[in-house]
C-alpha cells in the first residue's frame, strides 16, 4: 500500500524555522533553508491548529492574515501539536528528537506517554520525575543556541506552560514570560523585542484549535476565533518597532473527523487482538504487538482504504519520521502505524472517551493537516 505522501521533508518544514531566524540574524553555524532576509528582531507567533488551506478557504474571516505576503510549508509528522512544537524549538524532526506522536510508548517506563501533558497516557500521573525532560530530550533548543550566540530571547505563552515537561523539554533557554490573555501577551512580546538589539520572540495562541476540535474547523465558532486571531496580529504588528519582524506559523491544520468513518478500537471485533499497546491519536495511530504480521493483517482487512496501514520499517523507510532518525528512539514509533486517509478516524469509546467525541482532527497526511502557513509582515 502506498503512503499518501512521502518525502515530507524534501521541502521545507516547521523544523526549519527557527535555525533560518537564527542564520537570519547572523548566528554561526545555522542553516537558512528557508530563505529569510537579514534581520535582528524577529517575532515568531504559533497559532496552534490554524492550517493553510483552511485559511485560504476562510479569507473573508481572516482579512489581514490572508493578504499578507507568504506561503505554505510542511508541519512534519504526525501532524500533531506537541510533534510540531518540538520541531519548532528544536529544528528537528520527529525521529531525531524522540517526540514521535501525541502519545507514545516509552521503553524506559514501559508505557504509553502523553507529551502534551508529559503524564501516564489516560491519566493524570505527572512522569517529569522518571522521564526528566532533559534528558528526554538533550539536544540544545533553537532558543539555547540563540542566547549562548548573544541574540535575547523571551517565550511569551500562557502562564500555565511553566516548567511543564514539554517546555523544558523543547523550549527552555532564553527568557520565559507566562501570560493569561491576549493583552498581556501582545504587551510583553513589544516590551522584549525592543528591549535588545537583537532578539528573538517567541509567543503562542491556541484557541483556534481549541474551537476546532470542539466545534469542527470552519464551524461558526472556528471562523469567529480565527476573525478574532486576525485582528489580534493586525493589532500586534502595528505595536511592533519598524525594525522587527513578524512570522505567523501554525503547527498542524486539521479535519472534520465526523464526516468520515470512525472505527472504534474498543468495540470493534479483533481489533484489538494481540495488540499490547495502542497509542498516537484518531488520525494517527501507533499499535505496539509482538504479532505484527498478523495485526496488520486485521487491520488492513478492517480498515481497507479508510486508513493506511504498514510496518514501522515502512515508514522510517518512507522519511516520515525524518531523515537519519535516531536509533534508541524508534521504538516509541509503532511496531504498526495506521494513518487516516480522507476524513477517516480510529476513535477508543472507552479509553479516550473526550477525544473520541471531537470533531476537529489531525495526526494524518493530508494538505488540511500537513499544510501550515509562514506569513511575513514587516
Amino acid at each position: 500500500m502506498s503512503l499518501p505522501l512521502r518525502d515530507v521533508y524534501d521541502e521545507p518544514t516547521l523544523a526549519d524555522l527557527l535555525p533560518s531566524v537564527l542564520a537570519s540574524a547572523g548566528v554561526a553555524g545555522e542553516m537558512n533553508r528557508l530563505g529569510l532576509a537579514e534581520c535582528s528582531r524577529t517575532v515568531v507567533l504559533l497559532v496552534d491548529g490554524m492550517g493553510w488551506e483552511l485559511l485560504q478557504r476562510n479569507k473573508k474571516a481572516a482579512p489581514f492574515l490572508t493578504s499578507a505576503p507568504g506561503h505554505s510549508i510542511r508541519a512534519g509528522f504526525p501532524t500533531t501539536t506537541a510533534v510540531s512544537i518540538a520541531s519548532l524549538g528544536t529544528g528537528l524532526p520527529s525521529g531525531r528528537h524522540g517526540i514521535t506522536g501525541y502519545q507514545s510508548y516509552v521503553d524506559e517506563i514501559e508505557a504509553p506517554v502523553n507529551w502534551l501533558r508529559w503524564t501516564l497516557a489516560g491519566t493524570a500521573i505527572d512522569k517529569r520525575d522518571e522521564l526528566v525532560p532533559e534528558d528526554v530530550q538533550p539536544h540544545p533548543t533553537a532558543f539555547e543556541r540563540g542566547t549562548d550566540a548573544g541574540i535575547a530571547v523571551t517565550t511569551v505563552v500562557p502562564r500555565h506552560f511553566d516548567g511543564s515537561g514539554l517546555t523544558r523539554a523543547v523550549l527552555r533557554g532564553g527568557t520565559f514570560v507566562g501570560v493569561s490573555a491576549y493583552g498581556d501577551l501582545l504587551a510583553r512580546v513589544v516590551s522584549a523585542i525592543g528591549a535588545d538589539e537583537r532578539s528573538l520572540v517567541y509567543c503562542y495562541l491556541g484557541e483556534v484549535d481549541t474551537l476546532g476540535h470542539v466545534y469542527g474547523p470552519e464551524s461558526d465558532a472556528w471562523l469567529a476565533q480565527l476573525t478574532v486571531v486576525d485582528r489580534f496580529v493586525e493589532q500586534l504588528a502595528a505595536a511592533l518597532p519598524r525594525d522587527a519582524r513578524l512570522l505567523v506559523t501554525a503547527d498542524h491544520g486539521m479535519i472534520d473527523a465526523s464526516r468520515g468513518r470512525r472505527v472504534d478500537f474498543d468495540h470493534t471485533s479483533g481489533l484489538g487482538e494481540d495488540v499490547s499497546v495502542i497509542a498516537g491519536e484518531p488520525r494517527c495511530r501507533h499499535v505496539y504487538t509482538d504479532s505484527v504480521d498478523t495485526v496488520l493483517e486485521r487491520w488492513r482487512n478492517e480498515l481497507g482504504d479508510d486508513m493506511w496501514v504498514g510496518t514501522r520499517d515502512d515508514v522510517l523507510a518512507a522519511g516520515l519520521f525524518g531523515p537519519e532518525p535516531t536509533p534508541s528512539l524508534v521504538g516509541r514509533i509503532g511496531d504498526i502505524v495506521a494513518i487516516g486517509r480522507g476524513e477517516s478516524s480510529v476513535i477508543r469509546t472507552d479509553g479516550e472517551r473526550v477525544m473520541s467525541e471531537l470533531p476537529g482532527q489531525h495526526g494524518a497526511l493530508t494538505d488540511d493537516e500537513l499544510f501550515v502557513p509562514l506569513l511575513r509582515l514587516q
